[in-house]
């Protein structure tokens, strides 16, 4: 009876499984997420998603069947099927998110567009792909900004220098060191990119709230720890732990940050054979207190120590033309090593007195203890290279036109010391908001200069230039042998300011029609004074404004227009010479500002996009001119030079693959400077092109395989010029920079991928991937190294060239 009932229960599952075969898949979004609940259906017979996406339907054999999927939240598709034998079939179906019954209460908030202000995602910062990944290697991609040293953290912005740059964590201000020369010696930037909260940033026309500089701002918040979590990246280049923690009753946040770097890598692949180590650490904390209800205490903390040992061997660089090359020999002896310094330490309270009134009190303290060391002697043999194919020497060196040497000195110590104290408190009820400040800031610098270059050429120490001549070698020289170069100096130089601003923004509507307006004013009175120098006292008035209109158009359209009188107080590195001399009768920098934009949202392939656009015009006076040499900046200190800088920027970014952002920049710019009325020559940051693409792809069916390319092209910037010459009679530019960076990784573990055992149950997060910097091996030049020929006296400039192409691996980690 047993055996009757089993066969009258199977044999029809039995000959229904012979007359179906099984429809499987995974059904996801755009942006390759699962759906879970989908129904998948078939005349009366159906079955819907689980969490995973997945689905599995049992469909007749030779017909033709029509499967529809369906969900509350997304757009239905049918497909048409024609099963002819029972091989499983597969199909993954990807549905469109309703997006219609949104649109009417979606609200977007302007302010920042209309302040002029570009919002960066902090996922960019994290995994951009390049040497210095973070914060700045992602400003490289946007329009106005450049920088041709990928090993540099700094950047110049629409045709001004480093030093006109505002970097604010947490609304204080950032300094850098003052002996770096090149941007392997520079290190890791301040910023933390594990700790960052908000990134803005403005390429100008900025607020009066913000600092005293010509060029822009990059304003960053730390975020606050949420739970207690470890994040640790390692590479080759080196590693980082980030631990995150909320303390004594969630009152007490705390993010602690730890770095490591060698760049080892990076440097050995260049051009220079040497024996190099360059090590980078430090430590940051960011804390946070509830003390009560409207009193909270922050406290941000850094130590940072650089370590810079390099020993150059050889050297062998081509340059010059097909027809006409040229080989520069170099052969080494000496050593360099630097060692940088640095503690920061600040302290803020914020107050709240009322729902409309908040009080911040910040005290800061900086300070910088540097060195650098180095006697470093080069033998160099400069000699035309045979470009005859036909020749039996083709490719060799087949005359010597320069022979000679140099040697190099440096024992330079600097100790500086920056504190500041500043009160500013904003006002906020409803449209209207109203912010104030002041600020009072102690600089003490300490600087003993002792640098001195001898050069030999041709068996000949080559004195000073404006040095009487002398006929060598038919009547002998009696004079003492003096160097070609010779700096001495002990400066001590202290700096009072006190500046503050007041900031009005106001927003209305006309109609259906959002207006912005601000309009503020910054001051600051500051006095120079020192041992060995005289007292001065300056003081500077900068107005600035903006406006901004978004119409009611069926078009996402808005157009803002900015400007201002920017002003910029010296520096101690402002008010050094040339030779180490302090002039304290340097006025501030001005430059009146005028920029106009347009932002532009719209949807392609039914993906969000934005256009920007920006017009800009500077007119600086009172310039203080300089050279630069990979990263240094020498002043002329003088005030003698005029300049202009004016462009455009254009940048174009939205979901190129769906659910991954990407951008394509486009900029140019065109800066002069006319010094002491010589007339108008390129600025050194004259880098009238450029091109820039952050994109990110995944494989479709692989989305934890991702994928990010950066990639710069920057038309070249003037090749600098020789000590003690005129740049006005060297004004050839450098070859232009062109870079491509890609990184692979794996999401094994992330957000939205989970486990609740095994191995990867232990992590939050677990990554690795590759990353190939430089990955067309391209030679791009930085500054040109100036070699003698003895026979035409004249001087020839051989590119030094930046890294090669390098393969590093990484890995992170979040507990």
């Amino acid at each position: 009876m047993n055996k009757i009932l089993f066969l009258f229960f199977f044999m029809p599952a039995v000959l229904l499984a012979q007359k179906t075969t099984i429809l499987k898949g995974v059904v996801k979004n755009t942006k390759q997420e699962p759906i879970e609940g989908v129904n998948v259906q078939f005349n009366t017979s159906g079955t819907t998603t689980d969490e995973n996406g997945n689905y599995s339907l049992r469909v007749p054999l030779d017909k033709k069947v029509t499967i529809v999927y369906s969900h509350i939240a997304h757009y239905s598709i049918s497909k048409v099927f024609t099963t002819i034998n029972k091989n499983i079939i597969r199909y993954s179906p990807i549905l469109t998110a309703k997006t219609e019954e949104l649109k009417e209460i979606t609200i977007k908030n302007n302010k920042q567009n209309a302040a002029g202000i570009t919002k960066i995602d902090v996922l960019k910062a994290k995994n951009i792909v390049g040497p210095n990944a973070g914060v700045e290697n992602v400003l490289m991609t946007l329009p106005g900004v450049n920088n041709n040293n990928e090993l540099s953290t700094q950047y110049n912005v629409r045709g001004g220098n480093f030093d006109e740059n505002l970097v604010y964590v947490n609304g204080i201000e950032i300094y850098r060191p003052f002996l770096i020369r090149s941007g392997q010696q520079e290190g890791l930037s301040f910023i933390n990119s594990n700790m960052i909260q908000n990134i803005n940033f403005s390429a100008g026309g900025f607020q009066a709230k913000y600092g005293d500089k010509l060029s822009s701002v990059l304003d960053i918040t730390y975020r606050q720890a949420k739970e207690f979590s470890t994040t640790i990246d390692a590479s080759i280049l080196g590693g980082s732990i980030t631990l995150e923690a909320q303390l004594l009753n969630k009152k007490l946040s705390s993010i602690t940050g730890i770095r490591y770097r060698d760049n080892s890598l990076f440097v050995n692949s260049k051009q220079i054979e040497t024996n190099f180590r360059p090590r980078f650490s430090d430590i940051q904390s960011f804390l946070s207190y509830k003390a009560s209800e409207v009193l909270t205490l922050h406290f941000l903390g850094n130590f940072s120590l650089n370590y810079y040992s390099y020993t150059p061997i050889s050297r062998r660089t081509r340059f010059g033309t097909l027809n006409n090359p040229r080989e520069l020999i170099v052969f080494y002896e000496g050593q360099e090593k630097d060692k940088y310094q640095t503690l920061f330490g600040a302290l803020s309270a914020n107050y709240q007195i009322s729902k409309e009134l908040d009080i911040i009190a910040t005290a800061t303290s900086y300070n910088t203890q540097e060195e650098e060391y180095f006697d470093i002697s080069a033998t160099y043999n400069l000699g035309e290279v045979d470009a005859n194919i036909d020749s039996e020497n083709f490719g060799n060196v087949e005359f010597s036109k320069g022979i000679g040497s140099q040697l190099n000195h440096a024992r330079n110590d600097m100790d500086a010391l920056i504190r500041n104290f500043q009160l500013k408190g904003t006002y906020q009820k409803e449209q209207l908001e109203v912010s104030a400040g002041v600020k009072y800031q102690h600089e003490d610098v300490k600087d003993r200069i002792r640098e001195w270059e001898m050069i030999d050429s041709l068996g000949f120490s080559i004195r000073p230039p404006f040095t009487a001549g002398n006929n060598q070698p038919y009547v002998p020289f009696e004079g003492p042998l003096t160097p070609f170069q010779n700096i001495r100096a002990d400066n001590s130089v202290q700096i009072n300011r006190i500046s503050g601003f007041v900031q009005i923004n106001q927003k209305h509507f006309w109609n259906d029609t959002e207006i912005w307006y601000s309009a503020g004013v910054r001051a600051q009175h500051w006095t120079v004074a020192g041992n060995g120098v005289s007292s001065k006292s300056q003081f500077i008035f900068s107005p600035r404004g903006q406006f901004a209109i978004k119409p009611n158009w069926k078009q996402d359209m808005l157009f803002r227009i900015s400007g201002g009188w920017f002003s910029q107080p010296p520096s101690y590195r402002e008010l050094k010479d040339y030779d180490g001399k302090i002039n304290v009768n340097v006025k501030a920098q001005k430059s009146i500002h005028f920029v106009t934009g347009m932002d532009y949202s719209f949807d392609l392939w039914e993906r969000p996009f934005k256009l920007t656009s920006e017009i800009y015009y500077k007119d600086l006076s009172d310039v203080n001119a300089y050279s630069i040499d990979n990263v240094r900046i020498r002043y002329r200190a003088d005030n003698k030079t005029t300049a202009y800088a004016t462009g455009i920027d254009l940048r174009l970014n939205g979901e190129f693959i769906a659910g991954s952002e990407s951008w394509v920049s486009l900029g140019y710019l065109k800066t002069k400077e006319n010094i002491d009325q010589q007339g108008e020559i390129s600025r050194p940051s004259d880098q009238r092109i450029k091109f820039g693409i952050l994109f990110q792809d995944y494989v479709p069916n692989l989305p934890d395989l991702k994928a990010y390319l950066n990639l710069v092209y920057n038309t070249g910037v003037p090749g600098g010029s020789p000590s003690y010459s005129n740049p006005y009679n060297f004004q050839n530019r450098l070859r232009d920079y062109k870079r491509a960076d890609l990184g692979v990784s794996f999401v094994f573990v992330g957000e939205k991928k989970q486990f609740s055992s095994g191995f990867r149950s232990h992590f939050k997060e677990l990554t690795a991937g590759l990353e190939l910097f430089n990955m067309f091996d391209i030679q791009n030049a930085i500054t040109n190294t100036w070699v003698r020929d003895v026979y035409s006296k004249s001087q020839f400039g051989i590119p030094n060239f930046m890294t090669g192409r390098v393969l590093n691996f990484k890995i992170g980690m979040k507990f």
